[in-house]
């Protein structure tokens, strides 16, 4: 089984869940939303919102593919390019964060961790970037129909509250902190990659090279 995590571009955004690629729950105001849904126009608004961000601040998502099958998603942005983000009780985002606003995994890819490295993958582009951490509204009652990620499981990668609700707290991960398992795997296993080659160096008894 294959994995490749690639950014979200107007070119494979169709590739999102078809509910998902026309919600523009996040990407409008409540009220800009309903006349955009009423008028069935939510798949060119979410177009239209992706377009902008990539030319204003760059990758704004990230799909995971399986075997080059569609498995899931994650979208994120600056705070301001948010506009939902006002209306939640635990609003604002701290300023040195970028906020995630969507994680879904189709439900036959689930159960197998690929949530976790769609967070990994978002953490890798925004530490790049010189982001400082990942803020997320979680979902404590999963009432929202899928469109805020469930506290649960921002709980379980990683993922602190910073402002309590009973509904809606806000949570927080530090960039640092995501990364430091995979960079602490890597060192460990070019440490032992290093320790194999000098040991294979050494010249054993008669002049012949260990084995």
């Amino acid at each position: 089984m294959s994995r490749r995590v690639v950014g979200v571009t107007l070119d494979n955004l169709d590739h999102l869940p078809k509910k998902c690629r026309r919600c523009v729950f996040w990407e409008l105001a409540p009220h800009v939303r309903e006349q955009a849904e009423e008028f069935g126009e939510t798949d060119l608004e979410k177009e239209a919102w992706v377009s902008s961000v990539l030319l204003e601040w760059g990758s704004c998502g990230r799909i995971i593919y399986v075997d080059g099958v569609p498995a899931g998603y994650a979208m994120y942005a600056p705070p301001a390019a948010v506009p939902r983000a006002a209306a939640f009780p635990t609003s604002p985002v701290s300023a040195d964060a970028v906020l995630m606003t969507a994680l879904r995994i189709n439900s036959e890819f689930e159960q197998g961790g690929l949530g976790r490295v769609l967070v990994q993958s978002v953490a890798k582009d925004l530490t790049r970037r010189g982001v400082k951490a990942i803020e997320a509204f979680g979902d404590l009652q999963e009432t929202a129909g899928g469109c805020v990620i469930p506290a649960g499981f921002l709980q379980q990668v990683g993922f602190k509250t910073v402002r309590h609700h009973p509904k809606w707290p806000r949570m927080r991960l530090e960039l640092r902190t995501a990364i430091s398992w995979k960079e602490d795997v890597e060192a460990a296993l070019e440490r032992l990659l290093s320790s194999v080659s000098v040991k294979t160096a050494e010249p054993a008894l008669g002049g012949a090279f260990s084995r």
